[in-house]
């Protein structure tokens, strides 16, 4: 990917997570912030809106970050694993998950607490991880849905990892969703601007081999 569609990606996923995280900031706080829509208070809307829009920068960043270190280990383990790569994942997919429960329910949980609300954010995770890689696998090959299902479980709770610490309710789906579309967005459209760059290289290439032979 040449460097003008690397800005073009970075600045797309970079907005698209700001976006995403003004209408969940306003969303998962609704109770809060409804009396400032009620009297239309435009200036703290706006001001409430641009904080929101900053956060989202820095959960896209951690998610962009996230993807790019994704794709070092993906090379690294085809390299060192080979064929076993991607059993290999579905092992990790496993314990990840299976620790995201027992530990978070263990040390949040009350004593009378059901594993429940644990084990259903599980779940869904794991089920808009099976949708997205679904759709990779659709877009390019069957043997990327092992990788696309592992990114977007594995590597989200990871970037997840700093509001799972606090376990504040609000902040646990401020970051999630964000993280969530930012990465299925980042998995699924890498591909295009890769094929972009091709073509817009392909281009300068016929130009300047036309040039040449003028």
């Amino acid at each position: 990917m040449n460097s003008r569609n690397w800005v073009r990606f970075f600045i797309h996923t970079l907005l698209l997570g700001g976006v995403i995280t003004i209408f969940t900031g306003f969303a998962v706080q609704w109770e809060k912030y409804k009396p400032i829509f009620i009297h239309f208070d435009i200036l703290e809307i706006i001001s409430i809106a641009v904080w929101l829009l900053g956060v989202g920068f820095i959960f896209s960043a951690i998610s962009q970050m996230g993807y790019f270190a994704y794709l070092t280990i993906h090379r690294f383990g085809l390299g060192f694993f080979r064929s076993l790569w991607n059993p290999v994942q579905v092992v990790v997919i496993a314990f990840v998950l299976f620790d995201f429960v027992y530990f978070r329910y263990k040390e949040f949980a009350d004593e009378y607490e059901s594993i429940w609300p644990y084990l259903l954010i599980a779940l869904f995770l794991l089920l808009i991880g099976i949708v997205i890689a679904y759709l990779k696998a659709k877009q390019s090959d069957k043997r990327t849905f092992i990788p696309g299902l592992f990114f977007m479980v594995c590597v989200t709770i990871i970037e997840w990892v700093p509001v799972l610490r606090v376990n504040n309710h609000d902040w646990l789906y401020l970051m999630l969703y964000p993280l969530l579309i930012c990465n299925a967005y980042q998995l699924l459209m890498l591909p295009k601007y890769i094929e972009r760059s091709k073509a817009e290289r392909s281009v300068i290439k016929k130009g300047q081999q036309m040039t040449v032979h003028k």
